[in-house]
């Protein structure tokens, strides 16, 4: 089954400067513009917010 473009994946980095990453999927027809979330930086041991890299 081919993967969808409409749903691709996407690097999440830690904004805190840790070089922690997340890996996950997205809807750019809902989400166009870059996503933020909130997210556990286990390097820093708090939540911290994590942004979409291109």
């Amino acid at each position: 089954m081919a993967r969808s473009g409409t749903r691709p994946v996407i690097t999440l980095r830690s904004t805190a400067g840790t070089g922690h990453t997340y890996v996950t999927r997205k809807s750019r027809r809902n989400d166009p513009d870059r996503l933020l979330l909130r997210k556990y930086d286990p390097t820093l041991g708090q939540h911290v917010v994590f942004r979409e890299e291109r």
